[in-house]
């Protein structure tokens, strides 16, 4: 049997969180909420919804992910396959069996859910969201000859192929760092068209000029600094 945990980031996302764990499939051995210093109740509802909530005060997307990713070093029997999820109820946690389905069938080492337009809900992604995975994504196709079209926060990875990758980044640059270091060390990767809507609450990057400008000069210095390797 193959043994899946989730990892899902959350900060200040009370209104969606019960949402999130509810929907996903019985598959999945634990649910791992890491609460990044909120200031509402996404511990109470996370642990009334049945998930394991951790606590990190540092503020970072990757701060988050390396809290749970340590959780889960120090437990004896390790996962197979880890997901990783938004909190904020913008993706289908129901199409998480979708998402893991490669790595089980196919031996894939990692699968990154792709928001395709069609399957979007009008006005999920904001203009800056979409052009930024755009240039991103293209960029990564020049430098490296990738086949990725987005960097979508709903993916799934083998766990020994995620430890193989040492993660360091610790905000937002998680995920373009996780695609670049899996394409340097040949990692096998496929995306899955998945469907995304309108989150619940305002986004902490996209949703604020700080944020955007800030999330791309990091998706940028890693595309950048990879180049020159």
């Amino acid at each position: 049997m193959t043994l899946i945990k989730v990892i899902i980031p959350a900060f200040n996302e009370e209104d969606s969180i019960s949402n999130v764990i509810n929907e996903i499939p019985d598959i999945v051995d634990e649910v791992i909420v890491v609460n990044n210093n909120s200031t509402d109740n996404t511990t109470e509802v996370a642990k009334k919804a049945g998930a394991t909530v951790l606590s990190e005060d540092r503020k970072g997307y990757g701060y988050a992910c390396l809290k749970g990713m340590d959780y889960i070093a120090g437990q004896a029997q390790k996962p197979d396959i880890l997901v990783f999820l938004d909190g904020d109820y913008s993706d289908y946690p129901e199409e998480l069996t979708k998402i893991v389905k490669p790595i089980i069938e196919d031996d894939i080492d990692m699968v990154i859910g792709a928001r395709r337009k069609n399957l979007r809900e009008k006005d999920s992604m904001t203009p800056q969201q979409v052009f930024g995975n755009w240039l991103a994504t293209f960029l990564m196709k020049i430098f490296f000859n990738a086949k990725f079209t987005d960097l979508g926060p709903f993916r799934a990875i083998k766990y020994e192929k995620l430890l193989f990758l040492g993660m360091v980044d610790k905000t937002y640059g998680w995920t373009v760092e996780m695609q670049l270091k899996a394409i340097k060390k040949k990692l096998t990767y496929t995306e899955i068209p998945v469907r995304y809507k309108k989150r619940i609450g305002v986004s902490k990057v996209s949703g604020t000029v700080k944020g955007t400008i800030f999330a791309a000069a990091k998706i940028l210095g890693w595309i950048f600094k990879y180049s020159l390797k």
